[in-house]
């Protein structure tokens, strides 16, 4: 006779994006460290979002539901995304109704929605995460029912809410003590004597960066000093590449496509120029990792700025908008916290300072207090 499965102890939904999706992961691994089984962690996230993709490999079972975010204007498009959010809907209560979970937990995105939506019609018990300063739509609406929100930023308006900062993943969270370091230049190939600048934007790319770079690169062929580690994004990578020069002088300049192994590259950089989502300035920050911020002016409500703020005002990065970013700006800013050892470690100290390692299992801490039994 084989064994009855175990029962669901919480269902972790949400996702769409990798700044949704690595938290959540975090949130069920933590709670997988404090004695539940990975069996009875569900995720239940969106067809369409790149949970697809990343969770499978971490064996959490997992449930996708269709549907899309509707558009802020008036479009044909939304008719089918109201269709597809109703049978999302269902779909979620028949879902929660036969795991019967504990708890609930939802992180953002439609589909965590549904869910957590589902869970207050079974008298399931939610508690939401939030990763930026502005919460988004999703979970505003969710909150609303939540027994709590954990919040990555002091300040964030959210009903119940509590100070946790947003999870890391644990291998970033192990780079709090330097360990690391020489192991992870090594592995990348970094010339002893040079400083790394880590460029990246996230999985896509980021266009105003990347072109940014490709005008700095003639500015820094004269460099001993420097190597730059360039990660493009799928969506720029044939232009970018095409373009790049082919004489680069004395500088060391790598660039890729996609990056799969951030702790390395984290471990290994001096400084990071990149944009400011919630779940980078954190891994920034758990890496004790030096930053020029670029936000994306293409979020809702400036999250981005909002979010990059808050690192600059501990003293840990700088900011520059996205429209005032061009190589020229790029080597300045990049030069005035290279060349000068003291604001680095002062920026690097700081980034410390404003990490929290520990979020995830406080947050799964969180979970268990509103869990039923």
């Amino acid at each position: 006779m084989s064994r009855p499965a175990d029962p669901t102890y919480a269902i972790v939904t949400g996702g769409g994006t990798a700044g949704h999706v690595l938290p959540a992961l975090a949130i069920a691994e933590a709670l997988v460290a404090r004695g539940h089984p990975r069996s009875t962690i569900h995720y239940a996230g969106s067809e369409r979002g790149i949970e697809a993709r990343l969770v499978p490999p971490t064996g959490f079972p997992m449930t996708l539901l269709p549907g899309r975010g509707i558009q802020r204007r008036l479009t044909g498009a939304n008719v089918g995304a109201v269709w597809g959010l109703l049978v999302a809907g269902l779909r979620a209560l028949r879902l929660v109704g036969r795991l019967r979970p504990s708890v609930v937990v939802a992180v953002g995105g439609y589909a965590g929605v549904a869910v957590a939506m589902a869970a207050v019609l079974r008298r399931v018990p939610v508690v939401v995460a939030e990763q930026n300063v502005v919460p988004g739509a999703a979970n505003r609406l969710v909150a609303r029912f939540a027994k709590a929100a954990a919040v990555s930023f002091d300040g964030t308006p959210l009903p119940r809410a509590v100070l946790t900062g947003n999870p890391v993943r644990p291998e970033i969270a192990a780079l709090a003590d330097g360990s690391t370091r020489a192991e992870a230049r090594r592995r990348l190939g970094v010339p002893d004597g040079r400083r790394l600048v880590l460029v990246f934007g996230g999985s896509l790319g980021a266009l105003r960066i990347n072109r940014a770079v490709l005008e700095a690169l003639p500015l820094w062929t004269a460099r001993t000093d420097l190597a730059v580690h360039h990660i493009v994004g799928a969506r720029d990578w044939e232009q970018i590449s095409a373009e790049s020069p082919t004489v680069l002088g004395s500088l060391t300049y790598r660039a890729v496509r996609y990056e799969d192994d951030m702790p390395t590259v984290l471990a290994a950089a001096d400084l990071a120029v990149c944009r400011a989502g919630s779940g980078t300035l954190f891994e920034l920050a758990a890496a004790g990792l030096p930053a020029i911020l670029v936000p994306s002016p293409m979020v809702t409500a400036d999250q981005q700025t909002r979010n990059a703020e808050q690192l600059v005002a501990a003293g840990a990065a700088v900011l520059v908008p996205d429209a005032e970013l061009d190589g020229h700006r790029l080597v300045g800013e990049v030069q005035r916290v290279m060349d000068d050892e003291d604001l680095r470690a002062q920026m690097a100290e700081a980034a410390s300072a404003w990490a929290r390692p520990d979020a995830a299992q406080e947050i799964a801490a969180l979970v268990e207090a509103h869990a039923h039994g």
